[in-house]
């Protein structure tokens, strides 16, 4: 009996520069758009600018704290590799029940 050892995809290594890149700002930035259009920021803004009627108090409070997490997680010397994770964002799970439009 002879046996062939299958290598699979261990015969192509990934390069390591990939695996590890340190996130950068602009990362940081992005995540943070992506978190305030899955809230329709801008339409909420819009409409409060061009109606006048003021968008509600959650949507407002939720912007100002998507926008200092990411300006926190920007100052840091070394951003960490999971920052996109939800632990370091406030929590848009209840807003998104209550509050999907106008």
């Amino acid at each position: 009996m002879v046996f062939r050892v299958i290598e699979g995809g261990l015969a192509i290594a990934a390069p390591a520069d990939t695996a590890c890149e340190q996130p950068s700002r602009e990362d940081v930035e992005h995540e943070a758009e992506r978190r305030l259009r899955a809230i329709n920021y801008q339409m909420w803004e819009r409409r409060e600018a061009v109606v006048g009627i003021s968008m509600p108090r959650e949507i407002k409070y939720l912007a100002m704290q998507v926008i200092f997490a990411a300006q926190a997680i920007a100052s840091l010397r070394r951003i960490p590799q999971d920052f996109q994770a939800d632990f370091y964002w406030p929590a848009l799970d209840e807003l998104l029940a209550v509050r999907t439009g106008p």
